[in-house]
């Protein structure tokens, strides 16, 4: 596996060149496996395949996706990379229940963390969302001083404005910045990502298969699971599956050529924009991760990127990407 680099200097951390996504392993898209022993079996899979970024978060779950991937990583803790999240408050009965980055809530949320993945210390902390109640440079501030305890190793930032991460950085400098960014949706390329580029932070796309409707396994007749995210998403109602489509259907005749999947294509696509891009595609099936992993060897020549970029631009992506109450947390 290729490796990458995020971030700069003191602050610079090498991971594989494609992560893995943990989500979904215990939310979001649909009931997550019965069989933990199967889950903990694939993430050490992952492993033996070269992966060393593996991503999780506190709200996951909410806490259980940490607990997995913390006994899953455990035996092999020298030879990963693990990123988790912070930023979300939880009612008694221990559901989601809103933002919260007071510095109490981010030194709770960091301990419990450490003990759900077995570790030490967290090698990259994200703010899953910015808090708009609480100055940037006071999140900030407080994992600094994680940061001097040992307890993290780098600071992170997910969905947030590119004024919000340069007044972040300026008090500690950001690894990463995680954002949805894919082939069909780009909206950071006019914001977010030239501020990366000029503070020398990488960027590690979420949902860098958009949900895996690239993948091209989805289409107007899918059914979607109970428990599915993707069943309240306007961009997955069927009249939007179906216009979206189009999409896909350029990317595969592409991929067509060159011996290659649509996810691959979208994969490398991604790979190819910046030398500091690290996806995270999530997966609970050893094909799709083996899949996944193959971009990072596909190598897309200027006519490919160009035709990839054409398609991307010419085919008008219907529907929202979140529902409004979701899509009112990002870019603060």
């Amino acid at each position: 596996m290729h490796t990458r680099t995020l971030g700069t200097g003191a602050h610079a951390l090498t991971v594989s060149a494609i992560g893995l996504g943990c989500m979904g392993m215990s939310q979001s898209y649909g009931p997550p496996p019965g069989d933990r022993a199967e889950m903990i079996a694939f993430i050490r899979a992952a492993v033996e395949r070269g992966v060393t970024f593996f991503d999780t978060a506190e709200v996951y779950g909410p806490f259980v996706n940490e607990e997995l991937v913390g006994e899953a990583l455990a035996p092999v803790r020298d030879r990963v990379t693990i990123a988790t999240k912070f930023g979300f408050a939880f009612d008694a009965n221990g559901r989601s229940a809103g933002v919260s980055s007071r510095p109490e809530s981010i030194r709770t949320a960091v301990d419990g963390s450490l003990t759900r993945l077995r570790t030490d210390v967290i090698d990259l902390l994200y703010q899953h969302r910015v808090d708009p109640d609480v100055p940037i440079e006071e999140v900030a501030g407080t994992v600094k001083e994680l940061i001097a305890a040992g307890k993290v190793r780098h600071f992170g930032m997910s969905e947030a404005a590119a004024a919000t991460i340069r007044r972040a950085h300026a008090v500690q400098p950001v690894t990463a910045v995680q954002s949805e960014y894919s082939l069909w949706w780009r909206a950071r390329e006019d914001d977010v990502i030239p501020v990366l580029d000029d503070l020398g932070i990488g960027l590690v796309p979420f949902s860098p298969l958009g949900k895996g409707f690239l993948t091209g396994t989805v289409n107007a007749g899918t059914e979607f699971a109970a428990g599915d995210i993707r069943a309240t998403i306007p961009r997955f109602t069927p009249e939007a599956r179906t216009a979206n489509g189009a999409l896909v259907d350029r990317l595969t005749a592409i991929g067509e050529r060159l011996d290659a999947t649509p996810a691959q294509i979208a994969l490398a696509w991604l790979l190819a924009q910046k030398p500091w891009i690290v996806p995270i595609p999530g997966t609970r099936r050893i094909s799709r991760l083996e899949e996944n992993l193959g971009a990072a060897d596909l190598v897309l020549g200027p006519d490919d990127l160009q035709a990839i970029d054409a398609a991307s631009r010419e085919v008008a992506i219907q529907g929202a990407r979140y529902p409004e109450a979701l899509e009112r947390m990002t870019n603060l």
